[in-house]
């Protein structure tokens, strides 16, 4: 009886020491599972970290090259834009219709220049080749020439244009449009108090004059009125004599318009004439440089052609390039 006892014990602390060693090697294959897990967490946040950053260069590399601080593609950041209507309308149809010239302000990193050529072929043509090695030695000869040359790389211009483009327009209530003013030998200041005096008058139709400006690069100044109905009587009338400097002058009066974006569409447009040349080293001066680049691309045997323009920033800067629609 005591032997099967001692045996019985015997079995019983045997399965105790069996389960506590099965209990530490599911511990322990718990803990090598979750190092698993761990290290396999790590590698992915590795990889999208690394997927993230090349996606924030090549955002930022299409920043410089197609927004560069004007992000042209984000409607809220398109520029506010007075605009006159200075044409005759021929037919009502022509009424809703308002035509827009392309004026593009294109980044140049430093290191870059842009080369425009007569035919557009020639500009293909170079950007097929792609690389081009840029003998610096200006037409001289030198006897270490593999010294006085550099590699750019030629890459296509793609700028982004507005493909469909909806206005709404609202009549400033408070607001005239005064224009065919006087060319006077007084600054824009001094006109402007003029144009104030002789509109703040209610004998001349006006009243309060609130505020009083210039439109950008023309000569119409936008008045607005501090009361509602003046500028109605003012526009009715269609013209008024004003008497500035000592002088009567006639002057047209015009409603002012408020035009608001509702829709903006854009679509990528490549330059058929022009390249972009990059990675550029700061070797010459800015002249020599572009010197050096124009008389490169106008060979013949290299594939190049007439140049129309070039423009060149060095290393270190930055410049704009202001495109407008191709006429020729």
């Amino acid at each position: 009886m005591v032997k099967e006892a001692a045996d019985q014990r015997i079995q019983e602390l045997k399965k105790e020491e069996f389960n506590k060693m099965f209990e530490q090697q599911m511990s322990l294959n718990g803990d090598i599972e979750r190092a698993h897990q761990i290290f396999a967490a790590k590698d992915e946040n590795n990889r999208l970290r690394q997927e993230k950053q090349f996606l924030k260069n090549k955002v930022d590399e299409l920043k410089k090259r197609v927004l560069w601080n004007d992000p042209v593609m984000m409607l809220s950041a398109l520029p506010e834009k007075k605009m006159i209507f200075k044409g005759h309308v021929a037919n009502k149809e022509d009424m809703n219709k308002l035509m827009l010239t392309p004026l593009i302000h294109y980044p140049l990193p430093g290191g870059s220049a842009l080369v425009t050529f007569e035919e557009a072929e020639v500009a293909q043509r170079i950007i097929e080749m792609r690389e081009h090695m840029v003998e610096l030695n200006c037409g001289e000869e030198l006897e270490e020439l593999d010294w006085c040359r550099v590699r750019v790389q030629a890459v296509p211009v793609e700028i982004l244009l507005p493909s469909a483009l909806e206005i709404r327009l609202t009549q400033n209530s408070r607001s005239i449009l005064v224009s065919d003013l006087p060319s006077l030998d007084m600054s824009k200041d001094d006109l402007l108090d003029k144009l104030e005096l002789f509109f703040s008058k209610t004998k001349n139709g006006g009243s309060e004059v609130e505020s009083r400006e210039f439109l950008d690069n023309s000569s119409q100044v936008v008045l607005t009125f501090a009361q509602d109905g003046v500028a109605e009587r003012l526009i009715e009338k269609g013209h008024t004599q004003a008497f500035i400097k000592g002088g009567e002058y006639k002057v047209k009066i015009s409603p002012c318009m408020n035009g608001d974006i509702t829709k903006l569409q854009l679509q990528p447009s490549r330059c058929p004439r022009t390249v972009l040349l990059l990675g550029i080293p700061d070797v010459l001066s800015a002249e020599s440089m572009r010197d050096t680049l124009e008389i490169h691309f106008q060979k013949a045997s290299r594939g190049g052609g007439e140049v129309d323009a070039l423009a060149y920033v060095p290393a270190g800067h930055t410049g704009v390039a202001v495109f407008v629609e191709d006429t020729g």
